[in-house]
């Protein structure tokens, strides 16, 4: 077994192995609700606890190439702020479109939720530096676009345990399900785009804080009176029209290996791309 491969054995292990289980504990058993901030939590940081271990004791490659960097260019830290925000506008006409949404907008707490945004990004640095920084430049070798697509799959399979515990109320969670796994896809696009193309993790956490503070509360509050399988329809139109061409960028152009093997404790080269600023 190749070193990528126990490094990535082991990080889905610590992720699923402590999520799954604490999340049924903490409702079934100490009936929890898990819409708790402080219960979602040990959640939250499971996956940068399972990349920190096996940078630093599996693979021993240590944190160099991790995205640490706060630095990198105000448009891609303005993206990562506002697309989640304009990616709500375009569910907004996609139900208004559709004939599910009367139109009507109050943008009093939109300011709040912007800066609420900007507030909670370290929470999300947990699953960042976990799912986008560790498991996607490792997990398919070479091809950066496939494995973005079966690292959104695995991050959305990760989340499942929601949708049986009531957090994620389905009305139809045969077609709700499917369609929500999409939507996990659909966002890691852009995600893993954000972090191509500024080689921070950060500017990632703040998309993802952008995609439950803003997409998730403005969407509840304006749509909540549609299905789920309305409401997740408009989502991964949005998201589809806004992520699926990212695909074409640039930014996922593999990075080329170098000439000489890498000495013991070196970062390991996987499928990593070039950071454009």
């Amino acid at each position: 077994m190749s070193m990528r491969v126990k490094g990535i054995l082991v990080y889905l292990a610590i992720s699923f192995g402590v999520v799954w289980p604490y999340l049924f504990v903490a409702r079934l058993a100490l009936g929890w609700s898990l819409v708790n901030p402080l219960v979602q939590l040990p959640v939250a940081f499971a996956p940068a606890i399972g990349a920190y271990v096996v940078r630093r004791w599996v693979t021993r490659e240590g944190f160099a190439g991790a995205g640490l960097r706060w630095r990198s260019s105000v448009r891609l830290w303005l993206t990562g702020w506002l697309a989640p925000l304009g990616i709500t506008l375009i569910m907004l006409a996609c139900a208004l479109a559709a004939g599910w949404w009367d139109f009507r907008l109050d943008g009093g707490g939109l300011l709040f939720l912007l800066i609420t945004q900007v507030v909670l990004t370290p929470v999300y640095f947990g699953e960042e530096f976990g799912w986008t920084s560790f498991l996607w430049p490792r997990l398919v070798p070479g091809r950066p676009r496939t494995s973005l697509l079966v690292t959104g799959l695995i991050w959305a399979v990760w989340h499942y345990p929601l949708a049986f515990l009531g957090y994620a109320e389905f009305t139809d969670r045969a077609i709700s399900l499917p369609l929500w796994t999409l939507m996990f896809i659909l966002f890691e696009i852009l995600l893993c785009w954000l972090y191509a193309a500024s080689g921070s993790v950060w500017v990632t956490s703040l998309a993802h804080a952008g995609n439950n503070v803003v997409m998730g509360l403005l969407s509840e509050e304006l749509l909540g009176d549609l299905t789920s399988v309305q409401m997740l329809l408009c989502t991964d139109l949005a998201l589809a029209l806004v992520c699926l061409p990212l695909l074409a960028s640039k930014a996922f152009t593999p990075a080329r290996r170098p000439t000489t093997p890498a000495g013991p404790g070196a970062p390991l080269q996987g499928p990593r791309v070039t950071p454009r600023v």
